[in-house]
């Protein structure tokens, strides 16, 4: 499933910063994670990462670092910031009270559950 323009502005931030909490990735890393540990729901591509990051990163939530990978081929890697993790909890704290209010009205990841 393919998520709208509108919705991923609001999640795809979140989860990029959710990545980057556990490690520095670089760009073409990232969408691999999104797609693969979404099963391809916040699959995006990198011209929809790039500017993300960019805008994450004038924001200080990260921060990027031109290194060497295995390959030998120059990558910048995004790390988290501390401000980016007092935003990311901020933020996991928002989207847990929305997730109850849509399920309080029915809204869950089965549809075809239904509110009593």
């Amino acid at each position: 499933m393919r998520i709208e323009t509108e919705l991923m502005r609001g999640a795809g931030p979140v989860a990029v910063l959710k990545l980057l909490e556990r490690r520095a990735m670089y760009g073409y890393e990232l969408v691999e994670a999104l797609a693969q540990r979404t099963e391809g729901v916040l699959d995006m591509g990198q011209s929809t990462l790039y500017p993300l990051l960019y805008n994450l990163e004038a924001k200080g939530l990260i921060a990027g670092e031109w290194r060497e990978a295995e390959s030998g081929r120059n990558r910048k890697y995004y790390r988290l910031t501390g401000k980016g993790r007092k935003r990311l909890a901020h933020d996991t704290k928002q989207w847990a009270a929305l997730s109850g209010a849509m399920q309080s009205l029915g809204i869950t990841a089965n549809p075809s559950a239904e509110v009593s």
